[in-house]
Parts: C-alpha cells; structure tokens; sequence
C-alpha cells in the first residue's frame, strides 16, 4: 500500500468553484436544479435489462478505432451534467487529476494514468457513440438487482422504477449471494463501465486496482457511504484502499487551475504507449 493520505502534499479545498461544499446536492446553486432533474430520470430509467442491452451494444466496441489520447482531446467537447462543482471541459479535470497524483505518488505511474482516462467513457454523449443521454452516462452509480440504498442520491426518485416493483429486487441481497464480488453484480450503465470494458477488451496491462477504480469511482454509495460491502470479496477490498486514495484527487483536485497541456503531454503519452495498444477499439 502507498502512503496514507494524511503525509501527502495535497491538500483538499473545502469548497468548489461555485462556493459551496463538495458534492453538496441541496445547496441552491445555478447548476443545483438542472442536477436533481439529472438524477430524477437516471433513477427512473437505470434498470437491470436497460443494462443489459446497452452492455450488449456496447460491448461490441464498433463504434470507433482511436487512440487514448484522441479520445482525451475528443472530451474536451463534454460537460457533465450531473457534476455540481465543475464546468469545465472535462480533459481540464482529467489532467488536474493525474498530476495531483502524480505530485503525490511520484512512482505510481499506474495511477496517474488511471487519473487521467478514469472518464474517457463520457463521450458516450458525444454523436459518434451514440450521443446517449446525460442520466445514462455520468452520475453516481449505483448495483441494480438488489434494494436501492438509502445513501444513494436523491433516492425518493427510484420509487418509479419498473425494478422497485419487482419483488426479487427489492430485498438486501437481490439476486445475489453475500461475498459475490462486485464483478458479478450489475451496475447502473455510464461511463465508468463503459471505459472498464474498453480498457480490458483491448488488453490492457494497468493492474487490476486500476480497472476496479475506473469501473467504481462514481459508485459514492460504496465508498462514501460504506453501503453494499456484503458483496464485496477479498480483491475488492483490497482494491478499494486503492479506490479511496484516488477518490480524494477525483473530487478535490476540480478548480480553475489551468494545466498546461504541452508540457505534461510527452509524459502521458508514454504512459498510454506503456500499458496500451496504440490504436483501440471503442
């Protein structure tokens, strides 16, 4: 394990661009309205067979052959709506990310890559994936098949979900068994699955802690609240150290601090040419 949080040099701010807490969703701000309606209509529509057929298209990985950093250039056409403390363009807070970490754990090269593609899958908005709505591609996510927690984020909103109504999906464990491991539980459908599919169909050797926090870094029920750890196993727990490190820089490095691109590039595109093919399928 790296170093604990409390010797690292990064210091997290205690309020966001628009002068309120983190991930403050009562807070009336301009973007506070526009993220409830967000979450009103993920909670309605994210359902196990909604996820099921959009992993089945697109896990096929036919919509584009691209390299990484083609795709980090491609984000800088995204906002996220769901983000109550950022507007800027994504690559932005994919670059203050990676070298918040990079600052903090200098040989860790792993994890400032994954700092830097944890959001690729956000151009699942853009018309060349599809242009899928805001509520199917960011957003906190959250297991479907089992109780929606009461941690999860405006909650009151899942009581019109077709899958509250079905009685097999309603209890604690669901359709699953205690200790199953997040790889067999399904997760709301965005970015973050869509992104852990790309990197691990087209081979990538980032360690599995990378994979974990690129698949579960929007999961805030996990690893803020502490909920649906009865599923979890052993790699999972061990993963998630990894996890809560990285979810520090996620949410604290977003500011208006600009990174100068050129300079950090040659040394992210190493990165990308270390543990990634040069071209891969999206």
């Amino acid at each position: 394990m790296p170093k604990m949080e409390s010797e690292c040099g990064f210091e997290a701010p205690e309020i966001n661009s628009y002068g309120h807490s983190f991930r403050d969703y009562d807070a009336e701000s301009e973007r506070q309205k526009s993220v409830e309606e967000f979450y009103r209509l993920q909670h309605i529509n994210q359902t196990c067979e909604y996820v099921k057929r959009m992993r089945e298209e697109y896990g096929k990985l036919d919509k584009i052959k691209m390299s990484i950093w083609e795709c980090c250039e491609l984000l800088n056409n995204v906002v996220d709506d769901s983000d109550p403390d950022l507007d800027e363009p994504q690559t932005e807070h994919l670059l203050q990310t990676a070298e918040a970490i990079r600052k903090d754990y200098p040989n860790e090269d792993w994890l400032h890559l994954t700092g830097l593609i944890h959001d690729l899958g956000k151009v699942l908005l853009l018309p060349e994936f599809g242009e899928l709505p805001q509520w199917a591609v960011v957003g906190d996510t959250f297991p479907l098949g089992c109780a929606f927690d009461e941690s999860i984020v405006h909650h009151k909103y899942f009581e019109d979900n077709p899958d509250s109504k079905n009685p097999a999906y309603t209890t604690k464990n669901g359709i699953y068994q205690e200790g199953c491991g997040l790889e067999n539980v399904v997760m709301s459908w965005g970015h973050d699955d869509y992104m852990y599919l790309v990197a691990k169909e087209n081979r990538t050797t980032l360690p599995s802690a990378a994979l974990f926090i690129i698949r579960y870094h929007s999961f805030y029920p996990l690893h803020k609240a502490g909920a649906y750890t009865h599923l979890m196993n052993e790699e999972d727990v061990e993963n998630l150290k990894w996890l809560n490190i990285f979810n520090k820089y996620d949410l604290y490095s977003k500011s208006k601090v600009r990174v100068d691109v050129e300079k950090v590039k040659p040394y992210y595109l190493s990165l990308i040419e270390k543990y990634f093919p040069d071209k891969l399928r999206w």
